[in-house]
């Protein structure tokens, strides 16, 4: 057998507390999945005002030479009166982006559109403080955000902005499609994480009347909204679910549109997408500080204020995940003295609601069986594997400053000499560490004939195998150029899992 460190009772005791907290996150996806209506409210509405809206779309850039020009000729196309259509490129960038947005915004003004670029002094408030600066010059009283590796289609306004005719609506938000989905069975596993987020969590909260988040691209809002809610404010790491909450604490209503997707990329390398995945946990757990007194008090139903909780601490349990893995080689190897049957029972809580939530959002979309019977443990392992940094982005998150808005680089079809890539700056020592444990829980369960035990610990296994073997390879790589991570070596740790979206 393993050797047991702690008292029986006293792991007893820890492996039943963590199974029960964990249990909570796996009712709580079982909640979603039960009800769950793909296209219940997809109908957008169509009923146009008397007179187009005009329209401010923003295009926030930082050294983005791999997609900037894609994204530019595709605002470019957008379908709509060139009277009524302001393009904005908020440019910080520091490379040579700066002359590629030239270039295509010149062409597009050339055109006949009203395009202009923006830059600033500084970086101050970083993506919140170019949205908040170009505010202060935009024309229009609807304003569309599209990050730099979105590529809208022509009909983007025409679909979404009769929703606004409705006075009441603040925000509309579109699904993320995955240009590259099938790339690699890492972009995969992101992809299914992602739809998790857009196809359920997101259908059912907007079909029920709970809140919602903007995910920062991809949406339009009602500069009204904006500005009555107090802004963009960049003292969190998720500025769009900040003013998302606020927005609707205030009274605004969204309205999700999930058959309406505008397609973009997923990182195809992990560094890039633990940065995306460190700023997108950290930020959620820095808005449920900033925000949840006011929840509580707000005149909202208990449904509302308990949903939202759910929301915002969502990553909340991966800390949890790191003691499970911890414990589960040597409860599965030793056993407990409450029976192996209700450890089974209470594991598989844990574990099968992931598996039906992930499963019913890639059925939902259409992807066939064979896809899914890999894509859902894929991504299930992935989120294990990155619970580690994803633990510190929590524990950042609650006790840390607001830190560096880190971006996520882009790799579009970009030659492999000119793309960003962002230096990993620390050795996936604790991915090896917890790999290794399983690798031997897996040697005990065999030799011990816990059969029943295997799988659990195969999934653990595979995840921090999976992600501790790319971050090392990643580390390992010659690779430049490269981009600086958070201040104080505070990225040195990044590291995410499940995702938020924002």
């Amino acid at each position: 057998m393993l050797p047991t460190p702690l008292p029986a009772t006293l792991l007893d005791g820890a492996y039943l507390a963590t199974l029960a907290a964990l249990g909570l996150f796996g009712l709580h996806r079982v909640w979603l999945v039960t009800r769950f209506r793909w296209g219940a409210r997809a109908a957008l509405p169509t009923a146009q005002q008397a007179e187009a809206p005009i329209v401010t779309v923003q295009l926030p850039l930082y050294n983005e030479r791999t997609v900037a020009a894609r994204l530019i000729r595709a605002v470019g196309a957008l379908d709509w009166p060139r009277e009524r259509l302001e393009i904005q490129v908020l440019d910080d960038s520091s490379d040579e982006t700066r002359s590629i947005v030239e270039d295509e915004v010149g062409e597009l003004v050339r055109r006949g559109l009203d395009a202009k670029v923006i830059r600033r002094a500084s970086r101050e408030g970083f993506k919140a403080g170019a949205l908040a600066h170009g505010l202060t010059v935009a024309r229009g009283e609807l304003v569309a955000v599209f990050d730099a590796d979105f590529v809208p289609g022509a009909d983007f306004l025409r679909r979404l902005v009769p929703a606004f005719a409705d006075s009441r609506i603040g925000m509309v938000q579109a699904r993320w499609g995955h240009m590259n989905r099938d790339e690699s069975l890492l972009t995969r596993a992101q992809s299914t994480l992602l739809d998790g987020h857009f196809v359920i969590e997101h259908t059912v909260r907007f079909d029920h009347g709970l809140f919602f988040n903007f995910n920062g691209t991809a949406g339009i809002w009602r500069r009204a909204a904006i500005d009555s809610a107090g802004g963009w404010q960049h003292d969190t790491l998720t500025e769009d679910l900040d003013l998302s909450y606020r927005a609707q604490l205030g009274g605004w209503r969204f309205l999700y549109a999930p058959l309406y997707t505008v397609p973009a990329e997923v990182p195809a390398e992990l560094g890039a997408f633990q940065s995306q995945q460190y700023r997108w946990a950290k930020g959620s757990v820095q808005v449920a500080r900033k925000l949840a007194g006011r929840i509580a008090r707000a005149e909202l139903p208990f449904r509302i204020k308990l949903e939202a909780a759910a929301h915002l601490l969502g990553n909340a349990g991966y800390p949890f995940v790191l003691v499970l893995a911890a414990l589960l080689p040597l409860v599965t190897t030793r056993g407990t003295s409450f029976g192996p049957g209700w450890n089974l029972a209470a594991f598989l809580v844990c574990t099968f609601s992931v598996i039906a939530f992930y499963e019913r959002g890639q059925r939902a979309i259409g992807r066939p069986w064979w896809r899914r019977v890999l894509d859902v443990p894929a991504a299930m392992a992935l989120g294990i594997g990155m619970s580690v940094a994803q633990s510190r982005a929590v524990l950042s998150g609650l006790l840390g400053q607001t830190g560096e808005f880190v971006r996520t680089p882009k790799r579009g079809d970009a030659p492999a000499a000119t793309r960003y890539r962002l230096a990993l700056a620390r050795w996936p020592w604790l991915e090896s560490v917890y790999s290794a444990w399983f690798a031997l829980g897996i040697v005990r369960a065999v030799a011990d004939q816990q059969w029943e035990a295997l799988p659990f610990l195969a999934l653990f296994f595979t995840g921090f195998a999976w992600v501790g073997g790319l971050a090392l390879r990643e580390s390992l790589r010659g690779r430049a150029p490269r981009q600086p991570l958070e201040a104080a070596g505070e990225a040195a740790h990044v590291l995410a899992g499940e995702v938020t979206a924002g």
